[in-house]
């Protein structure tokens, strides 16, 4: 390509059909952005593309045809009368931005992960078709969720993981129950519909090209000769519990099928050229007396790896559990834990449905909290999967461009061999070794006098921290994985863990080389994203030195003064706002600075802890960011399976975290809890030091106790116990409570 003038081809095609010349404006946006050899990595422009592809055929459908009944993320939308209509003028593609929410629910060690909307709307494939339900009254009437206002919408996480919801007007009222179980070992989900009518009527089932995206195509559907199956496009099935009564298909030229519900000639298959087919079918109702239909639709044809339906209580036996007297910390935490299964069949994804996909950045996060709460066998087999993504030259690479990737997997590998006791294995020294090799190479040895002199080169990092440039992020997650490498290396390979501890010394002493230019230019302390930025919302990357890595100490000036400067131009109702790409309020995000907050001891870590609980969805969910008016997502996977992990990270290091070489006990936990009389308890939870349980008893005249079990790997370590409210405790060696 090099030896061909293609730049000279397209400027002059673009000038002679009156474009902008498109290497000029490319050339002005990269002016932009610290120079880079990787512009933005080729995988997000692909998943950018094909999102916005989506929103193109959104575009020229939707709109035109708002008769239809619509996703619940449309209906709201497209409503100039509600508070999360986007008008729509000069938008080429139009995509969900005010309501990006749902919910998945699956089995363990199943891939596919069907996803429930706010409505009931069910999904049970990745990015395909809809199933809904309505309730058809014979006066005419008709109960549509995804046009209701208010519904009552849950999540169960007992016997498996299953949504509820829930709606109803003018003596019409409609329940769906969406969950996964094993048939015949094949992973089946179940959509319940339950309806009941003040007046005969009939159950709705209908087939919907849509998702919470936007349209998904169907171009045939076939009614069973025995009235109780779907087949569509020819591969997939619905099957009934029972015949259909009455049935009806339609295509776009005819509009939808929510128009010719009564119409008296029935239907049983339908073809549309431009994939539009909807589909219902229909279910009698008595008046007064409610009525019950299934749909079962198979999401495989191969037996599920864990082959049993009590699969769920054999995940949850051993795992961190916590016990509060506060519902809403008890229920979102136990759909955390259950999201962190759900997502970990092999690789972990941090979601069902934008993100089904691997990163390097999340899955350090969701693994971490895979292993603080006792789910070491999902842990394990996600690391090791991670070899086989590493480069010759030792990148860990997910995204090209991305150089934290390295610096996680290394901190994340001695995550786990802390937590779980062990020495890394022959197999891991060499994919250890080449990885911190790759960071000492990566490193700008060759620059001297300029700011980001030593640091890791320009990059996209994590791409919610601005265009391309020297990231302190990426430092600071090189320097744990240089001093995470030396470790773990340390018995079997003492010359290399010498070299990278070395490094690891030097690349800090660049970083603070760095921070102080940042502290005269600034005329603060306050950590920046980058040498050349000034202080903004990126600058909570920075955090990063101090939570997960706690490379800085818990009073460090440059960590405390760059929370303070967020609290103060960043918050936005008690969350961090993003206002680079993300564009809204960011739960995980939130818990990072609350995070900072708890290891200082600095009481408002709880009321960030409070807000975070109280953006949840109904569901327990987060999406990744949410709309500071309408609480609705706006961006990224409607669950984030990252924010459920830092939600039980957060829990977990109230009740236990590692601090250096020492163990603190109960550093988080709300005093209103202790308000209640109830005993308190957490785990067992692994740490660096052990497996650990914890409880808090209130005393009959205001003393709590705190009391705890452990199965230490070798000698006990200090443990502090520092219940909020009261004096701080070194607890005595060998003793396991402490009376406050």
């Amino acid at each position: 390509m090099k030896w061909l003038p293609w730049r000279y081809v397209v400027k002059r095609v673009a000038r002679h059909h009156g474009f902008l010349d498109p290497i000029a404006l490319l050339s002005k946006l990269h002016g932009f952005a610290q120079p880079s050899e990787v512009g933005e990595p080729i995988e997000l422009l692909r998943a950018g593309v094909v999102f916005h592809a989506r929103g193109l055929i959104n575009s020229r459908v939707i709109q035109h045809n708002l008769d239809w009944v619509w996703p619940y993320w449309i209906e709201r939308q497209f409503d100039p009368k509600d508070p999360s209509f986007i008008p729509r003028a000069f938008s080429i593609t139009h995509i969900n931005l005010s309501n990006r929410n749902w919910t998945a629910v699956g089995h363990p060690d199943c891939d596919e992960l069907p996803v429930v909307d706010p409505r009931g709307l069910l999904t049970p494939f990745f990015d395909g078709w809809s199933l809904d339900g309505w309730l058809l009254a014979d006066d005419g009437r008709c109960l549509l969720p995804s046009r209701t206002k208010e519904v009552r919408q849950w999540q169960e996480t007992d016997d498996t993981v299953s949504v509820h919801t829930e709606s109803a007007m003018d003596g019409l009222a409609l329940s769906s129950h969406c969950w996964v179980e094993l048939e015949n070992t094949i992973p089946v989900c179940k959509f319940r519909l339950r309806a009941k009518s003040d007046v005969a009527g009939s159950v709705v089932l209908t087939l919907r090209p849509s998702n919470p995206e936007g349209i998904s195509f169907i171009h045939q559907v076939s009614l069973s000769e025995k009235r109780d199956a779907w087949t569509v496009d020819g591969k997939r099935t619905v099957r009934f519990d029972t015949p259909a009564k009455r049935h009806h298909v339609s295509d776009y030229h005819n509009g939808d099928v929510h128009i010719h519900l009564t119409d008296r000639e029935d239907q049983t298959d339908g073809i549309c050229d431009v994939g539009m087919v909807t589909a219902a079918a229909l279910f009698s109702v008595e008046a007064g007396v409610a009525r019950e239909i299934t749909a079962s639709i198979p999401l495989s044809k191969t037996p599920a790896r864990l082959p049993v339906n009590d699969a769920w209580q054999s995940e949850r036996e051993g795992h961190a559990r916590l016990v509060c007297p506060e519902p809403r910390y008890q229920s979102l935490y136990d759909s955390a834990v259950a999201s962190l299964i759900l997502h970990s069949p092999e690789d972990v994804y941090p979601g069902p449905f934008t993100y089904k996909r691997f990163w390097f950045r999340d899955a350090a996060f969701i693994i971490n909290a895979l292993l603080s709460v006792g789910l070491t066998q999902r842990a394990q087999r996600a690391l090791s999967r991670f070899p086989e993504r590493q480069t010759s030259n030792g990148y860990f690479r997910s995204q090209e461009g991305e150089w934290d990737a390295n610096g996680e997997v290394l901190w994340i590998l001695k995550r786990f061999f802390d937590l779980t006791g062990r020495r890394p294995q022959k197999h891991w020294q060499g994919p250890i070794s080449r990885g911190a090799r790759w960071i000492m190479n990566k490193r700008l040895w060759k620059e001297t006098n300029v700011p980001h002199a030593g640091l890791l080169p320009a990059g996209f990092s994590a791409e919610h921290l601005g265009p391309n440039d020297y990231y302190y992020w990426d430092d600071f997650w090189g320097i744990s994985g240089l001093h995470a490498a030396a470790d773990m290396l340390a018995e079997n390979h003492p010359e290399d863990s010498r070299a990278f501890r070395e490094d690891a010394a030097n690349f800090t002493r660049a970083v603070d080389r760095s921070l102080e230019r940042c502290q005269q230019r600034l005329k603060r302390p306050g950590m920046p994203a980058s040498p050349y930025r000034r202080l903004d919302a990126g600058a909570i990357g920075s955090l990063a030195g101090g939570y997960p890595t706690q490379l800085l100490a818990p009073d460090d000036p440059r960590l405390l003064d760059c929370v303070e400067f967020l609290l103060e131009r960043c918050f936005v109702d008690g969350a961090f706002y993003q206002d680079m790409i993300h564009s809204g309020l960011n739960a995980y995000l939130t818990l990072h600075v609350a995070q900072v907050l708890l290891r200082a001891g600095d009481p408002r870590y709880l009321e960030l802890m409070d807000t975070v609980a109280d953006l949840a969805s109904p569901t327990g969910q987060w999406p990744e960011a949410i709309h500071p008016g309408t609480g609705g997502g706006c961006m990224g996977d409607g669950h984030h399976v990252w924010a459920s992990a830092e939600w039980v990270l957060m829990v977990r290091n109230c009740f236990v975290r590692e601090e250096g070489e020492r163990l603190v006990l109960c550093g988080g936990i709300p005093e209103r809890w202790l308000e209640q009389g109830a005993t308190i308890s957490f785990g067992p939870a692994p740490t660096a030091f052990g497996t650990v349980t914890v409880s808090i008893t209130p005393g009959s005249e205001g003393a709590p106790e705190v009391e705890w079990t452990a199965d230490w790997h070798t000698e006990e370590p200090p443990i502090d116990v520092k219940l909020p409210g009261y004096q701080a405790v070194v607890a005595s060696p060998g003793t396991n409570f402490a009376k406050l």
